[in-house]
């Protein structure tokens, strides 16, 4: 016969038990108690936090601020849990403006290791200390020589834990994370200066940053001087919402999702309708299975954002996550199409610029005068015409530069077929001398027409033609040097855009399923669909509810008549919930006017006159993302002067 378990009788968790639960979720490695008491040092108004650690943290983590110290009566009350002055009641919630404000932290530090906090503040004689250990959590007070501010010490971590202990990685390993907590810190307070120490050496030393070319230097010292070198500046507030920061040129992107910094009011975040707002933003022009870059940070009212959604608080909800959802993805989309080539390049002729002019590189090139590239202060109205209806979401509604001579509604496939014979009767568009030159072409010698600019004319970003090279590449001359130009890869992205323009201005033509498709849904997604009923019609899908999860399907788009619309549905329906809104209509169709851009354009080995070389490039700087081909490659490049004298060894 069994024996059956006892009934236990309920009891209360002593302080340390409790604490030490706590630290399960607070304190997971030397790098989150880096966490907590750095946020705690900038909560406190330290204009300067230094970091000292021993072992990657394990032995020692050393933090000292200049703010504003804990008064000597509050030294034992700031160990206890749930301990704070950051809040007093429920509505503080709401509107939370602090990096810390749970009481936890110290406590869980605390109850895992043997620390001792020592403060200052102005209106005392001297500083006074408390030690605890994590064995008994009694907090021994003491007066201590300390200036304004406050130090914090924790030694031997989990030394009272080692189950928990064996669970961390080598020295290397734990100071690696601990070092990015740094660095997030680091670049979400320009306005404090940094310093890390490990075993007694200088890792960073950051200064308080206060211009513009100060900030550029942080970020690169993070985050590498090549994301600056190929970053674009974002400056863009509106209707209480602010988005400030560096993106990174979809030419420089990544394999991994490593070097994505996204701060709410100050406070790095990881979430997911940010995460795929700047996906959708770079979906037209990055490569498959690379990662954005970027350095970003949305200020909006902290009533409008929920930050007490997880304890370690790398987590937010947004009050309203379609608007949020809007504005990012409209403020990044718009600044990648407007990066053009006039924009990339420097003012003038010469690169000897001063150190801190920061460079942009756009396709491997090296470019600087970044200033010229910041997009600072955009129009409201802008955005508000993109952002009334969910439509704005999808792109359907394009604002900024239009290309010019856009084609008027009805003129796609007519458009596709003037495009497969490239520029056959296009005219010089500048004032220029013909002068015929004998030149080595695809390995043969031949007299070419090259347009040689007069003195006093203006040269264009992608300069003048000079010559094809193989058939593929288009060598030009500008202010700065050579300008190399993959004539496909660039003729795809114009026709491409001018096809988006078109099919757009048209709308999106669908037609009746000769047989209705009846789809099993659940009761949320069933809801959803019947009220985004309109959205839906926008899409060229006529959905109809049938029962309580039943959608049945009448009408698709003409140009996805052959896809999964099944799927297709599900996958909006999905969007919608998450996010508020959805593009994978308009992603399945721009894949489609993709392969017809690329078709349609011109090929390899296509002989092309000066005249048309230069139209293409006259294009090119008029058309908007001109800088990566419809898969994410880079369509041109530049080889200055300098760096042609290089490889030559001039001036040596």
């Amino acid at each position: 016969m069994e024996a059956t378990s006892p009934v236990k009788a309920i009891r209360l968790l002593d302080n340390r038990l409790a604490n030490q639960i706590a630290a399960g979720e607070v304190v997971e490695r030397p790098a989150s108690v880096v966490k907590e008491l750095l946020e705690n040092s900038l909560d406190a108004g330290a204009k300067r936090v230094n970091v000292e650690v021993e072992s990657g943290g394990v032995k020692l983590i050393r933090i000292r601020d200049d703010g504003h110290g804990i008064v000597k009566d509050d030294l034992a009350l700031a160990l206890s849990r749930h301990a704070t002055s950051k809040i007093s009641e429920l509505e503080d919630l709401e509107g939370v403006a602090t990096l810390g404000f749970r009481g936890e932290a110290l406590a869980s530090v605390s109850s895992v290791s043997r620390l001792t906090l020592t403060s200052n503040i102005e209106s005392q004689e001297s500083g006074w200390q408390v030690r605890t250990e994590g064995r008994d959590m009694e907090a021994v007070v003491s007066p201590a020589p300390h200036p304004i501010g406050t130090t914090i010490e924790v030694k031997d971590l989990f030394f009272n834990t080692p189950a928990r202990r064996k669970f961390l990685r080598t020295e290397k390993t734990e100071f690696s994370h601990l070092e990015e907590v740094v660095k997030r810190l680091a670049l979400s307070r320009f306005d404090v200066g940094f310093g890390l120490r490990h075993n007694q050496r200088s890792i960073h030393q950051l200064r308080p940053c206060a211009t513009q070319a100060e900030k550029d230097r942080r970020v690169a010292s993070l985050c590498g001087p090549k994301f600056i070198e190929n970053a674009v500046i974002i400056d863009v507030e509106v209707s209480g919402l602010k988005l400030w920061g560096w993106v990174g040129l979809p030419t420089f992107s990544r394999s991994s999702a490593d070097l994505q910094y996204f701060f709410v009011n100050g406070r790095v975040t990881r979430d997911k309708l940010v995460a795929h707002a700047v996906r959708q933003a770079y979906r037209d022009v990055l490569y498959n299975g690379r990662h954005p870059t970027f350095v970003l940070y949305l200020e909006l009212d902290p009533a409008m954002v929920d930050v007490n959604v997880h304890p370690t608080k790398h987590e937010v909800r947004f009050r309203d996550g379609r608007t949020v959802h809007n504005f990012l993805y409209s403020t990044l989309h718009r600044a990648l199409a407007k990066v053009s080539p006039e924009d990339a390049l420097p003012p003038g002729g010469s690169l000897d610029g001063q150190l801190q002019e920061v460079a942009v590189g756009v396709a491997g090139g090296e470019f600087k005068n970044q200033e010229s590239m910041r997009l600072v202060n955009e129009t409201a109205a802008s955005y508000e015409a993109n952002s009334s209806s969910p439509m704005a979401t999808s792109g359907f509604t394009q604002s900024g530069m239009q290309i010019p001579d856009s084609p008027a509604p009805g003129q796609v496939q007519r458009q596709i077929q003037a495009y497969s014979e490239l520029y056959a009767s296009a005219a010089p568009r500048h004032e220029v001398g013909d002068e015929p030159v004998a030149m080595a072409v695809n390995g043969s010698a031949q007299s070419v027409t090259v347009n040689l600019p007069e003195t006093n004319s203006e040269v264009p970003p992608l300069g003048f033609a000079i010559a094809q090279l193989k058939g593929i590449y288009i060598l030009s001359e500008n202010d700065q040097g050579m300008v190399l130009v993959d004539m496909h890869a660039a003729h795809e992205r114009i026709t491409y855009e001018r096809m988006k323009i078109s099919w757009n201005a048209e709308g999106i033509k669908a037609q009746p399923l000769l047989v209705p498709k009846s789809i099993s849904v659940n009761d949320r997604e069933a809801d959803c669909a019947e009220e985004n009923l309109a959205y839906f019609q926008k899409l060229g899908l006529a959905l109809e509810r049938m029962g309580p999860e039943t959608l049945l399907i009448r009408q698709v788009p003409v140009m996805l008549h052959n896809a999964d619309v099944e799927r297709l549905v599900r996958d909006v329906l999905s969007d919608l919930t998450k996010y508020g809104s959805s593009d994978r209509v308009e992603s399945q169709i721009n894949e489609i006017l993709g392969t017809m851009a690329c078709h349609g354009s011109v090929r390899a080995n296509r002989r092309l006159s000066i005249e048309e070389m230069n139209a293409l490039l006259r294009d090119m700087e008029a058309t908007e993302r001109s800088g990566q081909c419809n898969h994410g490659r880079p369509t041109w490049t530049l080889l200055t002067m300098g760096q042609l004298d290089k490889l030559f060894l001039r001036g040596r």
